[in-house]
């Protein structure tokens, strides 16, 4: 049994399907799937079927672009001209699809296997074990469990940049929206855990003052390994062997990756492009 981490899919079906039949995939192995399943891509409701097809050989966190879909789906959102998602949203299943996405997970953990996943990562001034205590919390709200906060409400007041750093004593959806940006959309970082939102390139355009947010744990500090995606631009490349990235840019024309947790190894599949 092989367990794989995949970067973002975006609705990438062909690359995907390509990828698990170049992994000889089979009933006994398990996918972690780093999020950002759909959008931007041509097949996102291919793809999202054929994930929640897979059931439990599916460990699935949510990105910003799937949590953006259900925002757009539940708080009746317009779409952005870069979405692709009008297929999925005019899907005779949609409903079905959008509950089982509410119900996945911000961040899991594997103690037993030693990796922990993040769509974009988590903020050096959490713990794993804490980062997963506040990811719960939002996963709450998103499966309905909260009693104090809908899901409706959070997808209604979700987009946002403030607060842009940490503090314990935020309360409600400030405090969801704080959580879910850490999880889903960080990048660069600073020494007190600040975040810029809107630095989307290489490490090294950062401006003064502006780390990835990797580079601020120690090696030591975590008895886990952390994978995430979101960030294409470094195409993966820590420069760690703690720390890996698996998002190598597939939607923007470069190649979809499968790491194996068990031995470090990468397939990648190139992209086929619209015509292929």
């Amino acid at each position: 049994m092989a367990t794989y981490a995949i970067g973002d899919l975006q609705g990438c079906y062909r690359e995907f399907v390509a990828l698990l039949e170049a992994l000889n995939f089979s009933e006994g192995d398990q996918l972690w799937l780093v999020g950002d399943l759909i959008n931007r891509g041509p097949d996102s409701l291919a793809t999202l079927r054929r994930v929640k097809a897979l059931g439990t050989q599916a460990q699935v966190v949510l990105g910003n672009h799937d949590l953006h879909f259900l925002a757009t789906y539940y708080a009746q959102r317009q779409p952005t001209r870069s979405d692709t998602f009008d297929e999925l949203l005019a899907a005779p299943d949609v409903d079905e699809l959008a509950e089982w996405m509410r119900g996945q997970k911000l961040l899991i953990l594997d103690e037993a296997l030693g990796y922990a996943m993040t769509h974009a990562g988590i903020p050096h001034i959490w713990t794993v074990q804490e980062a997963q205590q506040y990811a719960l919390e939002v996963e709450a709200v998103l499966a309905g469990r909260n009693e104090q906060v809908d899901y409706l409400s959070f997808f209604r007041a979700m987009y946002g940049n403030v607060p842009d750093i940490w503090s314990a004593d935020l309360i409600g959806i400030p405090r969801y929206r704080m959580i879910t940006n850490y999880l889903t959309r960080l990048r660069l970082i600073d020494r007190d855990g600040r975040m810029d939102f809107a630095h989307k390139g290489s490490p090294d355009e950062a401006s003064d003052g502006w780390r990835p947010w990797y580079t601020y744990w120690g090696f030591d500090r975590q008895r886990v390994h952390l994978l995430f995606g979101h960030w294409a631009a470094i195409d993966g490349r820590t420069e760690r062997d703690d720390i890996i990235g698996v998002d190598t840019g597939c939607v923007w024309g470069r190649r979809m990756t499968a790491y194996n947790l068990h031995n470090g190894e990468r397939t990648s599949i190139p992209a086929m492009g619209s015509d292929a």
